[in-house]
């Protein structure tokens, strides 16, 4: 049986074909999960991270690194433009805060997630009646959003909505806690949530101006999903360098169920073709490239 490094390889040239769609695509949502792997010379386990990005229609790319450095969005975030969208982790500000990015941030809007909001003040609503009426607002916001996809509004149906529903909702939201926030202490859940929300507000705002930005980072943090499931089965990488064999195999895979490709399908496909497969043609067997030539092929 071939070793999944061996095939790991080989469809490395697709992985990174896939890099290249998500990061032309001017619209991606970011996330990091952590992962333990064995340490040979410290007799223990230490803690990496998968980085993920998404792309709507594209897929998603996982990558390993044996840290959650600023570092390690080098490769991925050097060429992108558009809108990143993220929670408020410092690493992505730390990133686009060095001097050799500084060209870089100008062509990013960095969009907020409303879903890690709304988990602050959720742990804060028995402390304070602000931290309640909060999260009742952002329901509105999240009402907002359920109604446009009952609809199945296109971008400029969503852009329309969230500038005549949503912005007066933040209005308030925005009021509310900033009248408030001299209230709590600092350390305590509402004044860490009013803090956080108040630190990420522009960006909180971001999809307001886009219709084609989400709400949150709920999707990216769905296609983690299946890791944090094999880490009750398999615990931990077995090195620091197998991160990256699995991060291939997820992405390729995860990047099939986002598309609603059969895994099995793709993959008998592609595999036979990978030995005469150039950096080239790997371009063409990433999966929303398969899917559509696939789609052309058969007229449907």
């Amino acid at each position: 049986m071939t070793p999944s490094w061996s095939i790991a390889h080989q469809l490395a040239m697709i992985y990174e074909g896939l890099r290249d769609e998500i990061r032309s695509s001017r619209y991606m949502q970011a996330d990091e999960t952590p992962i333990p792997f064995l340490d040979p010379g410290s007799g223990k386990c230490r803690t990496g991270y998968l980085w993920v990005y998404r792309s709507m229609g594209i897929g998603v790319l996982f990558e390993w690194f044996p840290s959650r450095s600023s570092d390690c969005l080098t490769k991925m975030l050097s060429k992108f433009t558009g809108q990143l969208q993220s929670d408020g982790y410092s690493g992505y500000d730390a990133f686009y805060g060095k001097p050799l990015n500084q060209k870089l941030r100008a062509g990013v809007e960095r969009a907020g997630c409303w879903a890690h909001a709304r988990r602050k003040f959720f742990e804060a609503r028995a402390e304070s009646p602000l931290a309640a009426q909060t999260l009742a607002d952002i329901q509105k916001l999240y009402r907002v959003e359920a109604g446009l996809r009952e609809q199945k509004a296109d971008d400029a149906l969503r852009l329309t909505a969230r500038q005549r529903e949503s912005l007066p909702i933040l209005a308030k939201i925005e009021k509310d806690l900033r009248a408030a926030a001299a209230q709590h202490l600092p350390k305590s859940l509402t004044g860490k949530a009013i803090s956080y929300t108040l630190g990420q507000w522009e960006r909180l705002q971001t999809y307001t101006r886009h219709g084609h930005v989400e709400i949150d980072n709920n999707l990216v943090e769905n296609a983690i999903r299946p890791t944090a499931v094999g880490k009750k089965n398999w615990l931990f990488f077995g090195s620091e360098t197998a991160g990256q064999t699995s991060a291939i195999l997820y992405s390729l895979l995860e990047s099939c169920r986002m598309l609603d490709i059969n895994p099995q399908e793709y993959l008998l496909d592609v595999l036979p073709r990978l030995p005469t497969m150039t950096n080239q043609t790997a371009k063409l067997y990433t999966p929303a490239q398969w899917k559509a030539n696939r789609a052309a092929s058969t007229g449907q």
